[in-house]
Order: structure tokens, then C-alpha cells, then sequence
């Protein structure tokens, strides 16, 4: 539990340092740039024209997450408060607090999950102060309290006067965010692992600090029978001979520092590769965690495809420019067919509500790239 701790400690970190390198371009931070949600209803997978050989597949394709509303699981939930819940420290240890008042709430990480999840529940209308990845159209008017590099403005949140707080410790500092409540401010951390199990896990941590349990087993039931039944979707359009099955690798980069992540086991990537019926190529070669790629393990890994966020790949100048940057990319078989598929910085590993969404999503760019377009 520790090891998987640290290392959403150290996903964070280097999500966030990066992401500070793309976010600094001035953009008015209440801006959002995620595509409005389609007015027709997507087709099912298993009517999409889907490829007979996804390996063999030329050119790249974007996957897009319908940004619509997040049903919540019950309308007008009751709360019972005070309530009592766990507050995590930098170090995994949780410690019990009481929640008074849940009449104001801020919410803020790097993926915009607790906003999501808050509204799953039917406690959106309790937000006053929300992060940049906030995606929800009916929270897009709501403050925004990080800045274009996923930091914290303390000065915002005190203006909005909040009764709490609630965070993952994935924007910060930390230190500023504690130093809330010696202005009064509530603060509660709490676990926000990128995997499905850790979206269920984080639909009950927040319903607890609301004062309904009730409410976060029933989202977190929901959570896990969408994605069961997406991927069960997904199956039956996915290769079944093993020798088939597309082979994945996630990188993570950031050509403006030269930031190449190899994303392995436990990094919330691995997870997704598997929801889509592929094979991750970096969790064969026993690759864990997010680490610096090199040459010689994409080599060896030969991925057929590359999942990469749709910032990073700007920030290496599109599929030309990696390429032409590295060349062990470009001698895999993704590289010669240039085979990326790009999905939005901050969607991409934010599992929540939406997870079934974002699978679902992928899987249309990966295996019928033309319904993606």
C-alpha cells in the first residue's frame, strides 16, 4: 500500500512539473478547451466499422470523451452532519476528522476528479471553487482556484470564503493548501488512485465527508458495472488471438524539456491497455511506474501503437517531430505506421464517472479510427 502511495505521489509530481510547462501560455484560466458534448448519442461499438487488422493501421487518430453531465445517483441527497472521515497525509497515513459544513466546498486536483465524482453523488450545487480541469459544462461558470500550472492561489480560495477544502495533494504545495486552515478553512485530503478500483474508492472517501455513505456505494457500484460492461463492449471487438492483440505502449512527453516518461504497471496506463483488450508492451519487460524512457527498452518493447496526451505530442512538434527526434521511436512498428492515438491531457488518466466514457473513447481511436474523426 506504501509503494503504491509513493507512487501517486510520484505520478503527481511529475504530471503536475509538467504540465506547469504547457500552462503558463497566459489563456484565461476559466477557459476551457474540451469538445461541447455531441447532440446525438454516439453508436454503439459494435456498430462501428471496425478494422480488420488493427496492427497494420496507418496514421494517427485522436479519441474524444463526450463532455456531458454526470447523472448523479440520487437527486437532492440527504446528509447527516457532523460527519466523520479520514484526511490522508503526505505519507499515506489517514487520520480521522469531522466535517461540519458542506454548504460551500472547494475541490481541486490535477484531473478534476473530486468535482466530478461531487456531482456523481448529487452534491455539485455545494461547489463554489473548482480546479482548470474541471471538464462538467454545468461547473464551467464555477472559479477557478489553479492556474494554468496546476498550482493553488490561496488568496482565490480565501475570497470564496469556503467551509472546506477538499484536495489530493496533486496541485499544490501542499504546504499553502495546509496553511488554509489557519485562516479557518477545513481541509481534507484524500486518496486519489489513477485506477478504476481508485475511482470506487474515491466515490466513498467523498460521500463519507458529505455525511452519505449510501450515496458512494451507489456511485462506486456504478463506477465498476459501466466499466465491466465496457469492457465486455470492447472484447467483442478486439482481437482474441493473442498473437492479434494490439500492442500498446503510454508515453508520457514534453519536448519543451525534454520529458520522455515511459508509463509501466501501477501507473493508471496499464489499466486502460488492458480495459481495451491490448497488450502493455511495458508491463511485458516488467516496466513499473512512470520512469525515463530509453532507446533500448521502446526498442525492445516494439509497440504497434502509442497512447500520449494531446499537449505532450504538440510539445514535440506532432508525430513528425518525435520522430524526428527520437529515432527508437521511429524504427517501432507505431513509429513507421505512425500510429498515436491522443487524447486529452487532462482526461486521458482522470479514471472517476467517466471511466467507461474514456475507455470507450480509446477504443473507438484504436480500433475504428474513422468513427473517431
Amino acid at each position: 500500500m506504501r509503494a503504491r502511495r509513493r507512487l501517486a505521489v510520484c505520478a503527481a509530481a511529475i504530471l503536475s512539473g509538467a504540465l506547469l510547462l504547457t500552462g503558463c501560455s497566459g489563456d484565461d484560466p476559466h477557459r476551457s478547451d474540451a469538445p461541447e458534448a455531441s447532440a446525438e448519442p454516439l453508436a454503439p461499438l459494435s456498430e462501428l466499422d471496425v478494422l480488420d487488422d488493427p496492427r497494420g493501421y496507418e496514421g494517427p487518430s485522436t479519441a474524444v470523451l463526450q463532455h456531458t453531465e454526470i447523472e448523479p445517483v440520487e437527486e437532492d441527497p440527504a446528509q447527516e452532519l457532523p460527519a466523520t472521515a479520514t484526511s490522508y497525509g503526505s505519507d499515506g497515513s489517514g487520520s480521522e476528522v469531522t466535517v461540519e459544513k458542506t454548504d460551500k466546498v472547494v475541490a481541486a486536483d490535477l484531473g478534476g476528479n473530486i468535482s466530478v465524482t461531487i456531482a456523481g453523488l448529487g452534491f455539485a450545487d455545494s461547489l463554489v471553487g473548482v480546479d482548470q480541469s474541471t471538464t462538467l459544462p454545468s461547473l464551467q461558470d464555477l472559479p477557478r482556484v489553479t492556474s494554468g500550472g496546476h498550482t493553488v492561489n490561496a488568496e482565490s480560495i480565501i475570497q470564496l470564503k469556503p467551509d472546506l477544502v477538499i484536495t489530493d495533494g496533486s496541485v499544490g504545495p501542499r504546504d499553502v493548501i495546509e496553511q488554509l486552515e489557519d485562516v479557518g478553512i477545513q481541509v481534507v485530503f484524500v486518496k486519489n488512485e489513477a485506477s478504476f478500483a481508485g475511482a470506487e474508492d474515491l466515490a466513498r472517501q467523498l460521500a463519507a465527508i458529505y455525511g452519505n455513505p449510501g450515496a458512494g456505494e451507489k456511485l462506486a457500484d456504478r463506477i465498476a458495472d459501466e466499466v465491466e460492461a465496457k469492457k465486455a463492449e470492447i472484447a467483442e471487438i478486439a482481437p482474441t488471438d493473442p498473437d492479434q492483440k494490439v500492442r500498446i505502449a503510454f508515453l508520457y512527453l514534453r519536448g519543451t524539456a525534454g520529458v520522455y516518461y515511459l508509463f509501466g504497471e501501477e501507473s493508471g496506463a496499464d489499466q486502460l491497455i488492458d480495459a481495451l483488450g491490448a497488450v502493455d508492451v511495458a508491463g511485458e519487460l516488467g516496466w513499473d511506474g512512470m520512469k525515463p524512457m530509453t532507446d533500448e527498452a521502446l526498442v525492445a518493447a516494439n509497440p504497434d501503437l502509442i497512447l500520449v496526451m494531446t499537449e505532450g505530442l504538440e510539445s514535440v512538434g506532432g508525430v513528425d517531430g518525435l520522430l524526428d527526434e527520437k529515432p527508437a521511436v521511429a524504427v517501432t512498428a507505431a513509429g513507421e505506421h505512425r500510429r498515436f492515438v491522443d487524447m486529452e491531457d487532462g482526461t486521458i488518466l482522470s479514471f472517476g464517472p467517466r471511466s467507461a466514457g474514456i475507455i470507450d473513447a480509446l477504443a473507438r481511436a484504436v480500433y475504428a479510427p474513422e468513427s473517431a474523426e
